[in-house]
């Protein structure tokens, strides 16, 4: 079975005649709708016509720009050394600037263009990019004049774009000296992390400490890259007449701020539950003070739930079956067809994502596997999200970016799934582990996650004022966890660089990536609450819904299950079905 991803389909090297031709290609197409927005706005006839060409002129563009970029990005990922993607990088994104001052044009005259919603009733085309269109209406107040924008969208590559990738590299390539096997070793700091999953107290304490001291090294630079992306950040917002980054996610997620609050309210009342696991989970494993951090994923029973890559893919199939045979050999496809960069290595990027590529219909994903069941959960979290994209291949390529909070909702009905499927079969030592290993990956995305969310909002009203240094920086970072975790966690082992490896804090169009994997958990909780009732037929509602997430907003999205998520109601009784676990792994 191949470990590394594949990515012939889009282009077999940055030599290739397909590449070369696609970068001129787009250069062609962006000159060409430059001179196209130039004659745009000069007189009212054919309005139909002009948008139609929009439409098609914009996916032409989108088409090229996502499959030269995820060539470029996913080359990166692997390699964030290698230097012909990173010359490319750079060159892309040159060339993206040329685009920006005639798409402002172009969007100011949609703008302003006159009982719209009876033009685009008078079309097929305009009618099934009817949400794109009036978004961009929507949008249009927070223009600015296309001299700014083009200044702003130029300013990013040597600003945020360029911290990102000296982050990416730096983090990629840090190397830990941790004990191991009684000698010292120099290990990727990806092969560090899986260590925290380590039966061994020891070798999780020591794996943790030496952590936390392989950051020194590049503390001060990852603080400048910090600060300076949410520099850019701030500025932009303001420029643009939005109130607060924050204010701009939401808008950004078509996500009303009553969503948000509700959301965060329910969390708030259900942290008290969380600490209770965590003082428990701690008193399992012998602490008297909470749990200390690095012992928060650390494995409470004897069950071996190690699995191999191939154990784990066919686990995750054969149960992905049980759902729907669409999501099943949805799985299978990826997995045989090498979309799938599956072990550490150097120069590897941490974590795991997947990046749909819609314009050949097919993912690709990236993992760090580990050989434990936490590593089982990660893979159907990815294929989650890939089969996502799946669901949206039928639609145009303008009409299948999805925003943010919607985007984790596949991902944990996928990982729901297969803890349920593991708990089927299990032993009472593994159904114990199951259920920690159930409720610990919620504890992070409810209580990390508003950890997370709190160190978002403080670090963004500080850095209005000045630049953080790295003990501010380290000190929110505290202070966050205490807001969250309470007394939970023992104070004298919390993690102060958690800023320093978790990219979403480095992504400067993607501010507040947080908040949309709690959403993601709860919406899906609701939706696996359903399946239960339903069964097997449930399948088909659910790929309808993912399919029109691309074109909604997320109230009129989940309406369509018949769910209301301004209702407080609706985000406690999701929260209740993980407090039930909870109760029941404090009683055993």
């Amino acid at each position: 079975m191949e470990l590394n991803w594949d990515l012939k389909e889009i282009y077999k090297s940055f030599k290739s005649d397909e590449f070369k031709k696609d970068m001129e290609k787009l250069i062609e197409n962006i000159n060409n709708f430059n001179l196209w927005a130039q004659e745009i706005g000069k007189d009212d006839e054919n309005i139909v016509r002009k948008l139609e060409e929009y439409i098609k002129s914009v996916s032409r563009i989108e088409e090229l720009k996502s499959r030269l970029g995820m060539f470029v990005e996913l080359s990166l990922s692997v390699n964030t050394k290698d230097e012909v993607a990173l010359k490319f990088s750079d060159v892309l994104d040159k060339n993206l600037t040329y685009l920006v001052e005639a798409s402002t044009k172009v969007e100011r005259w949609i703008s302003k263009i006159k009982d719209i919603d009876i033009i685009i009733n008078g079309s097929k085309e305009l009618k099934e990019h009817e949400f794109i269109l009036n978004e961009i209406i929507r949008n249009s107040k927070y223009l600015l004049s296309e001299k700014e924008e083009l200044i702003l969208s130029n300013m990013q590559n040597t600003g945020s774009k360029a911290w990102l990738r000296m982050k990416d590299t730096l983090i990629s390539n840090l190397t830990v000296e941790v004990e191991k096997d009684g000698e010292i070793k120099s290990l990727l700091l990806t092969e560090v992390l899986n260590m925290a999953y380590d039966k061994d107290r020891s070798v999780r304490k020591n794996a943790y400490e030496a952590e936390i001291k392989s950051y020194k090294k590049v503390e001060e630079s990852l603080a400048a890259a910090l600060n300076g992306i949410k520099g850019e950040v701030l500025t932009s917002c303001e420029l643009r007449g939005y109130k607060s980054p924050l204010e701009m996610t939401l808008f950004e997620s078509r996500m009303d701020e009553k969503t948000l609050n509700v959301m965060i309210s329910a969390m708030e009342e259900s942290m008290p539950v969380f600490r209770k696991y965590l003082r428990k989970k701690g008193e399992m494993l012998g602490h008297k003070n909470g749990l200390p951090f690095y012992d928060l994923y650390a494995p409470v029973s004897d069950a071996e739930m190690k699995f191999t890559y191939e154990e784990g893919t066919k686990f995750v199939e054969d149960n992905f079956r049980t759902f729907s045979d669409n999501l099943a050999n949805f799985a299978r496809k990826a997995i045989d067809n090498s979309w799938i960069d599956v072990m550490p290595k150097a120069g590897k990027v941490g974590g795991a994502f997947c990046e749909n590529l819609h314009f050949i219909g097919q993912s690709r994903f990236l993992l760090n596997y580990g050989d434990n069941f936490s590593d089982v959960i990660t893979l159907a979290h990815e294929l989650g999200h890939g089969f996502h994209g799946d669901c949206l291949n039928n639609e145009t390529t303008l009409n299948s970016d999805y925003p943010m909070p919607i985007a984790e909702t596949a991902s944990t009905f996928c990982e729901t799934i297969i803890k349920n499927a593991a708990l089927k079969n299990a032993s009472k030592e593994e159904s114990l582990a199951i259920l920690e290993t159930e409720i610990s990956d919620c504890t992070q995305v409810i209580v990390d996650i508003y950890s997370r969310f709190l160190f978002e909002k403080w670090f963004f009203e500080k850095r209005n004022e000045s630049a953080l240094s790295v003990e501010e920086i380290k000190d929110l970072m505290i202070k966050s966890q205490k807001e969250a975790y309470g007394d939970g966690l023992d104070p004298e082992y919390l993690h102060p660089y958690m800023w320093t490896w978790k990219p979403h804090y480095y992504y400067a169009e993607s501010n507040f990536y947080n908040f949309p994997y709690a959403f993601g958990l709860l919406f899906a909780k609701g939706l696996y609450a359903e399946y239960l009732k339903t069964g097997k037929a449930f399948s088909k509602d659910y790929e309808k819904l993912l399919s029109m997430t691309g074109k909604n907003n997320l109230i009129d999205i989940t309406k369509v299950m018949g769910i209301d998520i301004n209702s407080k109601d609706f985000w406690r009784s999701s929260l209740r079905v993980i407090e039930k676990d909870i109760e029941k792994f404090i009683n055993i």
